[in-house]
């Protein structure tokens, strides 16, 4: 476990910062938040404090309540200094984001807030993830501001390519993603024993293609977030990931191992071969319930053609098959995507007839949840009662997931519910 001090400046992606924390937290680090003023524009104080379970500083005159502890260390009886105890107790100081502004400053010594005063102060290792309008990042100011910066040994985690803040603009300059920044500041400082160091998780994602021709296919609207953020919760719980991706367009985590197929029979193929050495199974993909079984080997024509029947045969129940040939230390997690009041009846008739430890019920009848959405909202079905997960961004509700996960494997350990199979 590391402690790690986050600072926070003014910037769009300043919220991205809040996902970094949970991944962290979820991991086993400790963490307190520096926020410049501007910053606080984008996000509150009081999110941060949620989440870290430590107040929050954004003023060298304001007094500390932890008198500079992390959440894992005990209160001093002293009031210190409060960036000069921070960083003495930090085992790494990360700004993410770091603004043009903030960059400029760090390059020429200025120590004009908190958060720029700790990191003149800092002797831990400094990590810096700048995020900014394309323009802003490529200008000869910004790109010698941080050859500065790298020339003293600071981290500089690049940007990425994608969509901008500004409506329509696409560039350099946007926030590396929380899993890639915790992966470096891991690679950096010591992380210490994690909850789920040495598991072996296999994770589904996404939704399969099925050929209709050379060119056209049967899908569905499945982005694979989900499974994605599945995925990343367990790498930051220690586990070892392997993701099977059915068509999944989504940044990738570098801790992370994935499997790329396309149809039902893909994966099939991809999960019978990863399963038997995982020790947890969360299929969270979309897999087809029918597929054509001839699909024609060039593009089908319009032209003459009055109609176009379309013959279907059902695909292979990949979960209920793997359930079939589970170990009894293995745990299976299946995802229903159900339709309307009935949707969590429908889950506890599948978990009994698949014999799975736990079924996560998303009605897809909800606006703003599911397919497509950053966030869900889902019910986690067991034996033993159900567990409604309101809305929320889907790394939480992943984290609750992997929650209920270990409170099961609690419960198996100690004797109080056997494997469900054997129930």
């Amino acid at each position: 476990m590391a402690r790690i001090l986050l600072g926070v400046t003014g910037g769009v992606a300043a919220y991205k910062a809040l996902d970094l924390i949970r991944l962290a937290v979820a991991g086993g680090h400790s963490l307190r938040v520096i926020q410049t003023d501007n910053s606080q524009r984008f996000v509150g104080a009081a999110s941060f404090a949620a989440i870290t379970g430590a107040p929050v500083l954004t003023s060298e005159w304001e007094r500390d309540p932890a008198r500079g502890a992390f959440p894992d260390q005990p209160t001093p009886e002293h009031d210190p200094i409060s960036h000069l105890e921070l960083v003495r107790n930090a085992d790494c100081f990360v700004i993410a984001p770091a603004s043009a502004n903030t960059i400029a400053k760090l390059a020429h010594g200025l120590a004009d807030n908190l958060l720029t005063s700790a990191a003149l102060a800092a002797s831990c290792p400094l990590i810096v993830a700048p995020a900014m309008n394309h323009q802003m990042w490529e200008s000869p100011a910004t790109m010698a501001n941080t050859e500065l910066l790298r020339g003293r040994s600071i981290t500089i985690i690049d940007p990425e390519v994608g969509s901008l803040a500004s409506r329509n603009e696409w560039g350099s300059g946007r926030l590396a993603q929380p899993a890639t920044i915790l992966a470096a500041i891991e690679q950096i400082v010591p992380s210490g024993e994690r909850p789920w160091d040495g598991r072996r998780v296999l994770v589904t994602a996404g939704g399969t293609r099925e050929a209709i021709d050379a060119v056209r296919f049967v899908g569905n609207r499945s982005s694979g977030r989900m499974g994605f953020a599945l995925a990343e919760a367990a790498a930051a719980r220690g586990a070892v990931v392997t993701v099977i991706a059915a068509n999944v367009d989504l940044p990738r985590h570098a801790q992370i191992s994935y499997i790329d197929v396309e149809s039902a029979a893909d994966l099939e193929r991809a999960a019978a071969e990863q399963f038997a050495g995982c020790d947890l199974l969360l299929m969270a993909a979309a897999v087809a319930d029918f597929t054509p079984p001839n699909p024609a080997p060039g593009k089908l024509k319009k032209d003459g053609r009055p109609d176009l029947e379309l013959t279907l045969k059902p695909t292979t129940d990949v979960l209920a098959q793997l359930s079939e040939c589970r170990s009894e230390a293995q745990m299976l997690v299946g995802f229903a995507a159900e339709h309307g009041p009935d949707a969590v009846e429908l889950g506890r008739t599948k978990l009994a007839a698949k014999g799975l430890d736990l079924l996560i019920v998303n009605d897809v009848s909800a606006s703003g949840t599911g397919f497509e959405s950053s966030s869900n909202e889902v019910t986690i079905v067991s034996k033993d009662g159900d567990l409604h997960v309101p809305k929320a961004d889907k790394l939480v509700v992943a984290n609750e997931i992997l929650n209920a996960v270990d409170r099961l494997a609690g419960q198996r350990a100690s004797g109080v519910i056997s494997q469900s199979s054997d129930e």
